[in-house]
């Protein structure tokens, strides 16, 4: 039996909408390089690594932190502001200098015009783990809503994150696709929660199959996508 079509599709943003990867690594440098500047001794202590390899301890004993990775950024780095005498007042420059670094992402090329017709089809929000800004990085407007874990409180593959954007957006999650990258956050997590998932797998490869999981679709890009969705909603495959 053919599934009725969806009336809404959610996405994960890093590495679904953008490559996040060399994001950070640039953020990490330019972020080291402020604090360089300003907290000299945190940062002749503590390398890019060292900082990395604090949060991660951190994390192991807050691991309700994973659901707001900008705060464990912050909570790190004011402990070491501590250890080593540095002004705390630096500390929100610092934050907010990272935030606008992080948020200096290149879209997909196939991400944006894709988008707006998708949006022409159906209603379109947004899950994320991240802390991405929509509106920095210029894609709000195509988003009726989007929900993060660090406002929500858990994180994907928590099926509560997909449910609560169901409901803020008023569709059953049986009408609802969810869209991303990540085999058990975005795919496991969204079809736990009676989500059907598409996984964007955009580096080709078969490690669902390793993983045990059933993606409802495989996307390369978003030009498969908007094919997978034209088919859902009964529309004639274009040539």
């Amino acid at each position: 039996m053919t599934p009725r079509p969806p009336q809404a599709l959610l996405f994960d943003l890093d590495d679904t909408m953008w490559p996040i990867g060399p994001v950070i690594a640039a953020a990490e440098v330019g972020w080291h390089a402020w604090l360089a500047e300003r907290a000299p001794a945190v940062t002749r202590k503590y390398s890019i690594e060292a900082l990395r390899a604090l949060r991660l301890a951190l994390l192991e004993k807050q691991p309700e932190l994973t659901a707001d990775l900008y705060r464990l950024r912050r909570v790190a780095l004011e402990a070491v502001f501590a250890e080593t005498g540095e002004d705390a007042a630096h500390i929100d420059g610092a934050m907010q200098h990272f935030n606008v670094l992080r948020n200096a992402v290149t879209l997909f090329d196939d991400v944006a015009p894709v988008l707006a017709e998708l949006g022409g089809m159906l209603r379109l929000g947004v899950v994320t783990n991240g802390n991405a800004d929509l509106e920095v990085i210029g894609l709000h407007h195509h988003f009726e809503w989007a929900l993060a874990s660090a406002r929500f409180g858990r994180a994907k593959p928590d099926p509560a994150i997909f449910l609560a954007a169901c409901a803020a957006m008023g569709v059953a999650p049986a009408d609802a696709v969810y869209v991303g990258d990540d085999l058990r956050l975005d795919v496991g997590g969204a079809q736990a929660a009676g989500l059907r998932a598409v996984w964007m797998n955009r580096a080709g490869g078969d490690a669902h199959l390793a993983a045990g999981i059933a993606p409802d679709a495989i996307c390369a890009d978003f030009h498969a996508l908007l094919a997978w969705v034209r088919a859902q909603m009964g529309e004639p495959m274009r040539h």
